[in-house]
């Protein structure tokens, strides 16, 4: 179903809004009293947060964890209860944003920077639902550059070993400074030619020493909403949904 070309929106214009808006918020109706939600980040899911506000106004009693510091300052102002990985082990429901799905619900994640805690909330949760456009969808990942999160020491040494797996890696920087993650580690843009077999290249860059944690979300999708410009698609690569 995904296997289809990709639609390119300009960034920010009144057509891509309306989809990312139509999908983030169409994810609010699978959350129910009770639940405890892994918020993502990105601009997908500000709309979710927006629209979890409304509902937690309105009387909804969740907690949510976000994944990045942003995502934090938006669900504090919308009046979203948080809480923590000390209090809970297992998210009832995970909301998030992805730059590319494959046509096996593979994801590369992190263009925001926020890509190990996303892949915290998306992992340690019983549903995992992305919210997408459709310009994110593709028929095979790597046109986006695979973002990687490594430590600091030694970083030059580290993007040696990266460009070593077929890659030209770039250590990002935001307003000419290099960028920081909300870890405080360093975000490398890793430009492949395209990614054949992410399962295994996720394997092979986790075992590179000064890597964190690849943008690379292998196996974790329970659905997909895509936002369009006639309504929304939801989307499941699995049976046991309720």
């Amino acid at each position: 179903m995904l296997s289809k070309t990709t639609i390119t929106l300009e960034r920010g214009n009144a057509v891509d809004s309306l989809e990312k808006k139509l999908a983030g918020e169409k994810a609010t109706e699978y959350i129910k009293d009770g639940m405890t939600v892994g918020l993502g980040t990105g601009s997908t899911v500000y709309w979710t947060i927006q629209k979890l506000g409304d509902l937690v106004s309105q009387g909804l009693q969740i907690k949510a964890i976000p994944s990045s510091v942003d995502t934090e300052r938006l669900a504090k102002k919308a009046g979203i209860p948080l809480t923590t990985f000390a209090e809970v082990n297992m998210l009832d429901i995970s909301i998030d944003g992805a730059d590319e799905v494959d046509a096996m619900f593979n994801l590369i994640k992190g263009g925001g920077g926020a890509l190990v805690r996303e892949k915290f909330i998306d992992t340690f949760t019983h549903k995992f639902i992305i919210v997408v456009d459709e310009s994110k969808l593709v028929s095979k990942l790597g046109s986006f550059p695979l973002p990687v999160e490594i430590i600091p020491f030694g970083w030059e040494v580290t993007c040696q070993s990266l460009a070593e797996l077929g890659c030209t890696p770039v250590l990002r920087k935001r307003n000419d400074e290099r960028f920081i993650s909300d870890n405080g580690n360093y975000i490398v843009d890793c430009h492949f030619t395209g990614i054949a077999d992410p399962a295994s290249l996720h394997s092979r860059l986790k075992r590179l020493l000064g890597v964190v944690e690849t943008g690379l979300f292998i196996n974790l999708t329970t659905l997909m909403i895509v936002g369009k410009r006639d309504g929304v698609e939801v989307v499941s690569p699995k049976s046991n949904l309720t």
